[in-house]
């Protein structure tokens, strides 16, 4: 039905039901009153006719889409049916100095009644028509009878297609126990979801409340894990309000949302300042930080980006990915390896980069076991080609990724990593260019983490394979810690080391059921083997040591660790006489140089290679 005919049509229904209430009204008192004229009342009923379109027009009564609906929508019938009633009584004051007071109530009363009727008529079949068949819906638990909850039940109950029925809320508001939102009952709180579920017949579990962090999402998503249902997040409010997602494109609970604690916020400004318009190097830039890094720079449009990598395939697709996004920025693809010194001088004088990420290194703890010198070579030596490279040309600002595994080094790569903080933190001492290093925990997705192996064992049916049900790690998503070197880029400048506070470390052994459960499997579906901790590898990880940590956050959510540079000729000959030792005695000397916490210490350890 077009909308000049749906127009007339209520246009003859309200005026069918005008007419006729008023008369009714009179009909009904009639034998009860005395004095009534007939004239009046057809006066009356004209008027009432004539005002009701007009308060209608203005009202837009039959502009609406009655199938859905509100409280909002009877609002306006009631204003549109007192303004109309009020003018036919006026009418009547003027023609007879009197008002048919009861006639013209019963008259607003019937209005109400009948025209709001017809139009709840309408929301009435509508939600019939959702309803009519329901066997093939997937039976939805709702967690959240807020805002969030009420506008995805509505959305799922009105829906044109429906492919999910809300059965059941759950909320920890003690106050909205026992209530009903569209007509669905507020059956208990998050620790009775799995009892809900077995009674309702449950088959998914939304969380409606757009609001919550990560902290509240882990504990509810824990009492949901029990059910082995598929859980999934309804997106935020605001996200739904500017057309980015619908209300019913939820998305799956992803593992970085277990983490237990919320993502730490930029300083948008500073880093602005630093990044746009500037020339910014990315070493490693085909890389799982690095790359992630050129996309988190790309957002600050920088005047020209230079992709340094090793690999051509790695560099070659960030670069595709990149030019798909560019609205300016030059982008440099530079094929190099930074153990490379001639190599990398050269790429730095020519660009003359206002800020370099250094991304670029070995990180593999067992690989690393079994060949020190490629971790020396790349770790060290060519992270101090890079620094003194930045030194040379004055560069602004270098942020150097470092790792958690460089506190207390029990393996190569732990100490591979502490000695180039150890070159950078030397030359931070004298240098006009801003140094500072940044610490990572383990970083999901990243290439060689936990996370792909996982996912890869459980689409092979399993075992998982965990090291020791004890052993704990701290964990950050690939966008945080790409975040966190921008931020540490604004902030840095005196060798400093900044670590992201992380909150409590996550068990492994812990980190796997989850995967597994979020593959939609159970534990007695996928094993978890234990095989025994590998070559360098710790039970627990540090971020800081004990006489690196300062109490203050430099940044929310952001820890500084005190600099410790070790004298830099003690430091250039301790590197040139690494170069000439073996496998074994090159592991063991630097492990033990990374160790060593008092810079006395430190010194006198080095004093062999004076």
């Amino acid at each position: 039905m077009n909308y000049r005919m749906r127009y007339m049509l209520f246009f003859i229904v309200d005026s069918f039901i005008v007419l006729s209430a008023i008369y009714m009204s009179y009909w009904l008192l009639h034998p009860t009153i005395n004095g009534y004229s007939d004239k009046v009342i057809l006066v009356s009923a004209v008027t009432l006719l004539v005002s009701h379109h007009i308060a209608a027009y203005f009202f837009h009564l039959y502009d609406r889409i009655w199938s859905v609906a509100s409280v909002r929508e009877l609002l306006t019938i009631a204003y549109a049916v007192t303004i109309s009633v009020a003018t036919a009584s006026g009418m009547q004051y003027i023609i007879k100095n009197d008002v048919y007071f009861r006639v013209m109530v019963i008259t607003w009363m019937l209005h109400i009644i009948m025209i709001g009727g017809s139009r709840f008529l309408l929301r009435v079949l509508n939600d019939r028509e959702s309803f009519r068949n329901i066997t093939n819906l997937k039976r939805v638990l709702i967690v959240g009878a807020g805002q969030g909850g009420t506008m995805l039940a509505k959305n799922l109950i009105n829906a044109q297609n429906p492919d999910r029925l809300p059965i059941v809320f759950v909320d920890d508001d003690v106050s909205k126990q026992q209530l009903k939102v569209m007509n669905l009952t507020v059956a208990g709180t998050t620790k009775d979801i799995p009892k809900l579920v077995a009674n309702h017949g449950i088959d998914e579990i939304i969380i409606a409340i757009p609001s919550l962090g990560r902290i509240g999402i882990k504990s509810i998503y824990e009492d949901c894990a029990e059910t082995t249902l598929p859980v999934k997040i309804m997106p935020s409010i605001e996200d739904v309000m500017t057309g980015k997602v619908a209300v019913n494109e939820m998305k799956e609970v992803q593992i970085e949302d277990l983490l237990g604690r919320n993502e730490v916020k930029l300083d948008m400004i500073a880093i602005s300042k630093k990044l746009t318009d500037k020339v910014i190097l990315v070493t490693g830039a085909g890389g799982s930080i690095g790359s992630e890094i050129c996309r988190q720079v790309m957002n600050f449009q920088p005047k020209k980006l230079i992709l340094l990598g090793h690999g051509e395939n790695s560099i070659y697709t960030i670069q595709m990915e990149l030019q798909q996004r560019s609205t300016g920025t030059e982008l440099v693809p530079i094929i190099a390896d930074i153990q490379d010194r001639n190599r990398v001088f050269e790429v730095v004088s020519e660009n003359l980069p206002d800020v370099i990420y250094h991304a670029a290194a070995h990180k593999h703890v067992p690989l690393m076991e079994y060949n020190p010198r490629e971790a020396v070579k790349n770790n060290i030596f060519g992270t101090k080609n890079i620094a003194e490279a930045a030194h040379e040309y004055g560069v602004g600002n270098f942020v150097m990724i470092s790792t958690d595994k460089a506190v207390n080094p029990p393996n190569v790569m732990g100490a591979s990593k502490r000695i180039a903080e150890m070159v950078v933190q030397n030359l931070a001492k004298d240098s006009k260019t801003k140094f500072a290093a940044v610490r990572f925990g383990n970083v999901l997705g990243s290439r060689g983490s936990v996370i792909p192996l996982f996912k890869k064992q459980i689409a092979s049916g399993g075992p998982v394979t965990v090291t020791h049900p004890d052993m704990t790690r701290y964990f950050m998503t690939i966008p945080e810690a790409s975040r966190l070197v921008l931020q540490a880029g604004t902030l840095g400048g005196n060798g400093e080391i900044f670590v992201l506070d992380m909150g409590d470390p996550v068990k492994i052994v812990d980190l796997a059921r989850n995967i597994i459960h979020l593959s939609g499997f159970t534990e007695d579906e996928i094993k978890i083997k234990y095989t025994g901790l590998r070559p360098g590898e710790k039970m627990f990880e540090e971020l800081l040591n004990k006489d690196e940590i300062q109490e203050e956050h430099v940044f929310p959510g952001i820890h500084i660790g005190k600099a410790r540079a070790v004298r830099k000729e003690l430091l250039d000959h301790f590197l040139y006489k690494i170069q000439s030792l073996n496998n074994e005695e090159l592991k063991k000397e630097i492990i033990l140089i990374a160790n060593k916490t008092d810079l006395n210490e430190v010194d006198s350890s080095m004093s062999q290679y004076s």
